[in-house]
């Protein structure tokens, strides 16, 4: 088991929520920091008394009040952290479930859990802990085709494209008459209707606005 854990979460009550859920735990030391700027601070006085710490339980959303932070996300501040310390544990615990989102977290910052946060994910991350610790990872069952090996969940060139162009407030018929122009295939309508709705499964998107929205979330547009 751990011996050292970080958490960076800036609500107060989920931070006492994740202190009694580890209790259980034999971690002999648990802080806590409610600005990614403050978790970096940590984390490298840690390094520097030769007593890193292990794991990082991190949320991906913190609100922004009057301090002007560096780190201004959970993102970012994995990215620092596995940039300095190659090897520490990483756990992201959210109320996002973006299956993009969270494919990139594992392929880009080589991530160990994602727990979603709900009614009963205290228990569950006390179960991501445990299966990290023993080397292996752990999705909640919200987010778990993320990393999906099928290729009907893959997002290519093609799906961005046709994002981009939802963008720029084209509708389906446009669309076509568009890749038509550009000589690139498939440009039928009602192949463009269905990668369409694939990507609104995909993004859990309930319209076009909405899957617009979430691929900007992303910065997949």
């Amino acid at each position: 088991m751990f011996q050292k854990v970080l958490i960076s979460e800036d609500m107060d009550d989920i931070n006492a929520g994740v202190l009694t859920a580890l209790s259980e735990l034999e971690i002999a030391t648990i802080d806590q920091a409610q600005y990614c700027d403050d978790a970096d601070l940590k984390a490298k006085k840690a390094r520097k008394d030769n007593a890193p710490y292990e794991l990082l339980i991190t949320d991906l959303s913190f609100k922004k009040d009057h301090r002007e932070e560096k780190l201004k996300s959970g993102e970012e501040l994995v990215a620092k952290l596995k940039s300095d310390q190659p090897d520490i544990k990483v756990i992201v615990y959210s109320v996002e479930d973006k299956l993009q989102q969270v494919r990139r977290l594992f392929n880009k910052y080589k991530i160990d859990a994602y727990v979603c946060k709900g009614r009963k994910s205290l228990k569950e991350l006390v179960k991501a802990i445990k299966t990290v610790a023993n080397g292996k990872t752990h999705l909640s069952p919200e987010v778990k085709m993320a990393l999906s090996n099928k290729k009907d969940m893959e997002i290519d060139d093609y799906d961005i494209g046709l994002l981009k162009l939802l963008s720029k407030g084209l509708n389906q018929d446009e669309i076509s008459e568009d890749l038509k122009g550009r000589s690139i295939s498939p440009n039928s309508l009602s192949s463009i209707e269905k990668r369409v709705s694939k990507l609104k499964i995909y993004f859990k998107a309930n319209n076009a606005v909405h899957l617009i929205a979430n691929a900007k979330d992303l910065g997949l547009i």
